[in-house]
């Protein structure tokens, strides 16, 4: 057991030990300071505490092994020792050598020990209020916003703070505004000192440009930055300047309308702004105005009829320019035995404007650069291209053909935004396949190029319309089975059933009954399959596909809207091996090897890479000539989008209404023989719909036709072939 009272006693000659040195340093203080008097009085100890010291030495709390007892001590009695007065600074003895300890002069400590009833405590005694030191205020950190610019600061806080703001009304964009002008401590962006930043020229620039792009100037008011000349005004123009550049970023990028509101059979995927991804794009950038307009399409598609657009208008949106017809102008080069000749006219400067000759624009000389910009005019408008100013071309000129035409290419554009930014699958050198409806053509593209080329059935118009869409090319099918539709079920072979029971079979064609009642029409592979011998699979909501077909005469036709919304690829064995080739290089395929593959039974080809396909609607688009053509609207997509381009507010488009649904529906006025019923339930058991029509589903025996004896159905065979 240990001496509990030896312990107590070395404890009581650690804390004499500690008062004695107390005492001392206070004593020798006091003799410092010349005065007889502590300073005890708070007016005393405030004036203390303001004078700056020295900040603690970074050393340890003492121990007890700092301090070393003398046996010999005297020890005073701790009830009888009083306590001295603060001082500024204590300078405490510390076992190491050449070492002192500053102790600042604070105020005790406290304790929670309870307080001893023997204590003697003397208050001080209050300093005279005049006496007093003022309280200290709280240290502001110092702020990084320029002193001509805190009172724009102070109001951009304000009104960001304020409920009654209404310039940023979209979800997500008053947040991102908020923290991004908070980061800055609210200092203004587009102006210093109430004068414009490169920055704001640069996106001014480009909302006045807008129309460039097919946009409406009016839809991103510019705010007068020269009329603002209180903090107020300034940090209004602010804010209207950023919730503009914000429109134009989100529309350049997704277009003023949803695709929705056209119609029901178009599918895009979705790819929105992030406001704040905005704002520090557009702050950082060192062109903001050519970060602003990164945000419209990049693709050759899109450049090639911005290209277009500038041409047929000119230089911008002003008011139309009517060309007085007058004599024929014509510009001759010199040559060695005359000089250049170059006739003057008045309508020239006009017809500088008109045509987007911006050198000299008030030079009334018909020189070689108007010369030459006729010259292209009268190509994209099917003229002979002489260069020579007539009759017949100022008529081509003032057409309203041409204001027709300028809204075609506005239109196109704005519909070319729905599709991803990134067309091809860059490991296969940006690979993907496009077609286009009103063209009728699709093109396999690499590089930027295309590589190859055919010609296509689209969808009847009206029900059977051809979907837009992008998806991804997944797999080949050779020997495909046909599963057909329940729209042409319903609207073609149940009518056809009830007039004669035969006429399946006399197409060649097998009607399934499954145990509950639901029947599935399809048609084997084989020669005469609707399909013909190759399937291409893109699983969409639509359920549409490309696929050979045995009625090659269609081909041969200007315009192809015939299918039920299925495409008709002209040369599918030259299309497969196309593809096959970019995702499988190695493989060496060709049009006659997927050729000895037809037969009897189903192979599908997978890819490793699956390919975008993307199918739009280009009434206008540039061929590669770089001539501009047109295409008649035959599913009238440019009659839906105009009006509503032309005639309503940017916001109002940007509603979002209803996703698009498949685009067959079940007529009203079909019924179903008594002794059958179609199974329309997607999730019913069994295979569904898009499993027959794409394959993967399990095997299903097929019924007996009705009507019919049961025969005996040869098991289908698949083969998969995977790289």
């Amino acid at each position: 057991m240990r001496d509990c009272s030896t312990n107590r006693a070395g404890f009581d000659r650690v804390l004499i030990a500690v008062a004695a040195t107390f005492l001392a340093v206070s004593a020798t203080s006091a003799l410092a300071g010349q005065s007889d008097t502590p300073r005890t009085s708070a007016a005393e100890l405030a004036i203390d505490a303001a004078v700056p010291r020295p900040e603690p030495a970074n050393v340890p709390p003492p121990t007890i092994g700092d301090f070393k007892i003398e046996s010999t001590a005297s020890v005073p009695d701790p009830a009888k020792t009083t306590a001295p007065a603060p001082s500024t600074t204590a300078t405490v003895p510390d076992p190491r050598p050449a070492e002192t300890v500053a102790v600042p002069a604070a105020a005790p400590p406290k304790s929670d020990a309870p307080k001893s009833d023997t204590a003697t405590t003397t208050p001080a005694t209050p300093a005279p209020a005049t006496a007093a030191a003022p309280a200290a205020e709280p240290v502001k950190a110092a702020s990084s916003v320029a002193p001509a610019d805190q009172p724009v600061a102070d109001k951009l806080r304000d009104m960001l703070a304020s409920k009654a703001l209404r310039t940023f009304d979209r979800k997500g964009e008053r947040a991102a505004v908020e923290k991004f002008y908070s980061a800055r401590e609210y200092a203004p962006q587009w102006t210093q000192a109430g004068k414009l930043t490169a920055s704001a020229k640069g996106v001014v620039a480009r909302l006045k440009d807008a129309a460039s792009d097919g946009l409406n100037p009016s839809d991103y008011p510019v705010p007068d930055f020269a009329a603002a000349t209180s903090p107020d005004q300034l940090a209004d123009a602010e804010l209207k300047l950023t919730a503009s550049m914000l429109d134009y970023a989100r529309q350049a990028q997704s277009s003023r309308m949803h695709w929705s509101q056209v119609a029901a059979d178009i599918l895009y995927p979705e790819h929105p702004t992030d406001p704040a991804e905005v704002l520090a794009n557009i702050s950082t950038a060192k062109d903001a105005s050519a970060a602003l307009e990164g945000y419209n399409p990049q693709f050759k598609l899109y450049k090639d009829l911005k290209a277009k657009l500038a041409e047929l208008r000119g230089q911008g949106e002003g008011p139309v320019v009517q060309i007085a017809e007058g004599a024929p102008l014509a510009f001759k080069a010199a040559t060695k035995k005359q000089p250049e000749v170059a006739p003057e006219d008045p309508r020239v400067p006009q017809l500088r404007a008109k045509l987007g000759v911006t050198e000299n624009p008030d030079d009334t000389k018909y020189d070689a650069k108007v010369a030459a910009a006729v010259r292209k005019f009268q190509e994209s408008a099917d003229l002979k291209p002489t260069g020579v100013l007539d009759d017949k071309t100022v008529k081509a000129i003032n057409s309203p053909k041409r204001d027709r035409q300028i809204d075609t290419v506005i239109v196109n554009m704005e519909r070319l935004r729905w599709l991803p930014r990134q067309l091809g699958v860059p490991s296969l050198n940006n690979a993907y396949v496009i077609l286009n409806v009103p063209d009728f053509t699709l093109k396999v593209m690499q590089g930027g190029a295309p590589v190859w080329t055919t010609r296509v059935v689209t969808g009847k118009p009206g029900n059977h319309a051809t979907p837009m869409l992008t998806e991804t090319m997944k797999f080949i099918t050779v020997n495909p089975t046909w599963n057909v539709p329940p729209s042409i079920i319903y609207n073609e072979y149940l009518p056809a059933l009830q007039q004669d029971p035969t006429v399946l079979q006399r197409m060649g064609l097998r009607l399934e009954r499954n145990r509950d009642g639901s029947i599935h029409i399809s048609q084997p592979p084989g020669e005469a399959n609707a399909l013909g011998r190759i399937r291409f699979n893109f699983p969409n909501k639509f359920l549409v596909y490309q696929h050979d077909t045995p009625d090659k005469h269609l081909f041969a036709k200007d315009e192809r809207a015939f299918s039920h919304g299925c495409m008709r690829v002209q040369n599918p064995d030259q299309y497969a091996s196309t593809l096959l080739n970019i995702v499988m290089p190695n493989d060496k395929y060709t049009p006659e090897k997927i050729r000895s593959m037809y037969g009897r039974s189903e192979v599908d080809l997978r890819f490793p890479t699956p390919i975008p396909v993307h199918i739009t609607y280009q009434t206008a688009f540039v061929d590669e000539s770089g001539k501009l053509q047109m295409r008649r609207d035959v599913y009238g997509r440019d009659a839906r989008m105009l009006p509503l381009l032309k005639n309503s507010g940017s916001r109002d488009l940007e509603n979002v209404v209803a996703h698009a649904n498949p685009s067959y529906v079940r007529p009203s006025g079909a019924s179903l023989p008594s002794n059958v019923a179609f199974n329309n339930d997607y999730g019913s058991s069994g295979p569904s719909f898009f499993e027959r029509l794409f394959g993967g589903g399990p095997s299903v025996t097929p019924p007996a036709p009705v009507g019919r004896r049961p025969q005996a159905q040869p098991q289908q065979q698949r083969r998969v072939i995977t790289r």
